[in-house]
């Protein structure tokens, strides 16, 4: 039985600001880019059973930049919709809304039809990527190259615990990290590791 591989994409203007980054599709930074080709002798040792990117291109880059071959784009890796809070900080939503959070509210739609997304819907998106991963992990290894805060509901879903849950789990840009099994549960066996 293999493990869960994930990889958050390297630095963006707006992951550095942190500007709440969904739909708009910044490229990486040039840090972003050093920081994609630092991971690749982390994995050069590993195989694939299976490897999955986000489809949206700061991720894509990531996964050629870390020397990973064969990936396929996967939709339900895209980021929080985070609707009208896209391109906003927290810190600018807590002017208007100070109690808002977005492991409790989500993103709300905004008025120009930008979908948002709750908590449990991004759950329901990550608990698709976990059934298909689970069909390769017999094979091997399972990389998934996507998103800071998709990737931390992931890892919880993973874990058994609520999507909400994926607070716990601050996860740096360009990282890899490990899900593993122990005695026959799921577990965190490498977190935010840079080379």
């Amino acid at each position: 039985m293999g493990d869960l591989l994930l990889v958050r994409h390297g630095e963006t203007e707006w992951s550095r600001s942190g500007q709440h980054t969904s739909f708009t599709d910044l490229p990486l930074t040039r840090h972003g880019e050093e920081q994609a080709k630092s991971l690749a002798p982390l994995l050069a040792d590993r195989s694939f059973a299976l490897v999955l990117t986000s489809p949206l291109g700061r991720a894509v880059r990531t996964a050629e930049l870390a020397g990973l071959s064969g990936a396929v784009r996967e939709p339900d890796l895209h980021e929080w919709y985070y609707g009208t809070y896209e391109g906003v900080t927290t810190e600018e939503i807590h002017r208007t809304r100070p109690d808002w959070d977005l492991w409790t509210d989500g993103g709300p739609t905004g008025p120009d039809g930008r979908p948002g997304e709750s908590p449990a819907e991004v759950g329901e998106r990550a608990d698709r990527v976990l059934t298909r991963a689970a069909k390769a992990l017999p094979e091997g290894d399972v990389m998934l190259v996507a998103h800071g805060h998709f990737l931390r509901v992931l890892t919880a879903c993973r874990l058994g615990l609520s999507p909400a849950e994926g607070r716990l789990f601050r996860l740096e840009t360009g990282t890899v990290s490990r899900l593993s099994t122990e005695h026959g549960r799921p577990v965190i066996a490498e977190w935010n590791t840079r080379a």
